[in-house]
């Protein structure tokens, strides 16, 4: 180690040192490592005390308590507000910056399934009928009844034969074709229709089509006039009268409609609380940046907003951003953990997580870094910042995602490995703490 890192680390380090039972299990093999550790000392303070089952209960406030957390709307605002109280009370400086975001049209199915509605049919409405499943555009007489349609064909035809015949509400349900099944939409229709007009997840659509028939009550909702918001942490550095920089880690904490987003990205969320609790007490010569992202599932809208509203001043400031984005699936074949900078090259934090691998022994299950947006570090990037994105992923490349990926079925009893939560808060831990450290 450098002799300008040594001090960077010592005081964590004796935290360690004073625990045997911490030091042992720093030094042991990593969880699904390939070989033993052969860690630097400014790694044992990182290692040696983040726990995924201390971010997991984070997650299951954000996803079995909240559950879907839209862009805009009340039930991504209640994760806000778990997360300001959270980071206060490890007495980080917490802001939250307000940005205005589109409005959205959303539905639920007999109190228990959010799908999404469509801006062109009824809203603000509940609808309680019997269910017909409409096959091969076959329609019977609908008085009263609500068509359910699989697999529709594009465009708003089956929609309006339906209403002709007299249905009260159509729910268009979607049977993906390949491995990744299908999320909840929000239809779109050429023109506007006086019944509620709804788009089901598969899992939904499966169930409804399994039970063949019964009784649904359909509600819609028009959330208008709304305001996301990025919550933003920092701590300065140990000898704040040397601006040596900041370094980031970030995650986005919305979900998509009907998803209650346990591994997107809820996960990264919750490494970045984990970290914000291991990382607050070390000596760092570089400030520390924790920042939670509302409406990425929209467009990157709350990334985009902060960094537009950097002066340059501050925006070279930012030594490395640290995206998280999915990072704990229990998809069987997301094996290989994914350094994803926007146009494939190595940059600080890239080179610092394959670095973090080599030392932890993780090393051969680490790929790239491999060319790859979508996601909040890409208006860094533009930017010219030093920023990734940090993923698992299949070892056939980064667009190999679990099936259930933005569905209702992305939960933590489906979706979520430990393990491979365990395995990125210390690579990107170990990875911010030592970028942090350096002068």
């Amino acid at each position: 180690m450098r002799r300008r890192d040594f001090f960077a680390a010592a005081a964590g380090v004796a935290a360690v040192v004073a625990s045997p039972a911490s030091a042992l299990a720093a030094t042991g093999r990593r969880p699904g490592a390939s070989q033993a550790p052969d860690l630097d000392l400014g790694d044992f303070p990182v290692v040696a005390r983040v726990r995924a089952r201390r971010a997991l209960e984070h997650l299951e406030v954000l996803s079995d308590r909240i559950g879907p957390r839209i862009g805009g709307t009340e039930s991504e605002h209640r994760a806000r507000d778990y997360l300001v109280r959270e980071l206060e009370a490890l007495r980080y400086q917490v802001t939250t910056q307000p940005f205005t975001v589109p409005d959205k049209y959303l539905a639920e199915v007999n109190g228990r399934w959010q799908s999404g509605a469509s801006r062109f049919g009824a809203l603000g409405v509940t609808v309680k009928a019997p269910f017909v499943e409409v096959v091969d555009g076959r329609l019977p007489d609908l008085t009263g009844k609500i068509a359910f349609y699989v697999n529709a064909p594009a465009g708003s035809g089956p929609t309006h034969a339906a209403i002709e015949r007299g249905a009260v509400a159509v729910v268009l349900g979607r049977l993906s074709a390949t491995a990744i099944k299908a999320g909840a939409f929000s239809p779109t229709l050429d023109r506007t229709v006086a019944v509620p007009v709804i788009g089901l997840a598969q899992v939904h659509t499966e169930e409804l089509r399994a039970r063949g028939s019964g009784e649904l009550t359909i509600t819609t909702t028009h959330h208008p006039n709304l305001t996301s918001y990025n919550v933003i942490a920092d701590r300065p550095p140990t000898f704040p009268w040397r601006d040596n920089g900041v370094v980031m880690v970030t995650a986005h904490y919305d979900s998509v409609p009907g998803s209650p987003g346990a591994n997107d990205d809820g996960s990264g969320t919750v490494l970045c609380l984990e970290l914000a609790r291991v990382l607050r007490h070390l000596p760092t010569n570089k400030a520390l940046r924790f920042a939670l992202w509302g409406s990425e599932e929209q467009g990157l809208l709350g990334s985009r907003h902060y960094v537009s509203q950097l002066p340059p001043e501050e925006i070279a400031r930012i030594k490395g951003v640290f995206q998280n984005d999915m990072v704990a699936t229990s998809h069987d074949p997301a094996t290989a953990y994914w350094l994803l900078s926007v146009d494939g090259a190595d940059n600080a934090t890239t080179a610092a997580v394959r670095a973090a691998a080599q030392r932890l022994g993780y090393d051969p299950r680490v790929h790239g870094p491999v060319a790859r947006g979508s996601s909040d570090h890409v208006p860094f990037h533009e930017k010219g910042l030093a920023s990734a994105n940090f993923s698992w992923r299949g070892e056939g490349g980064p667009a190999q995602l679990e099936p259930i990926y933005h569905t209702p079925e992305d939960t933590i009893r489906d979706n979520i490995s430990l393990e491979r939560l365990q395995v990125s808060l210390e690579l990107i831990g170990a990875a911010a703490y030592r970028l942090a450290s350096r002068r």
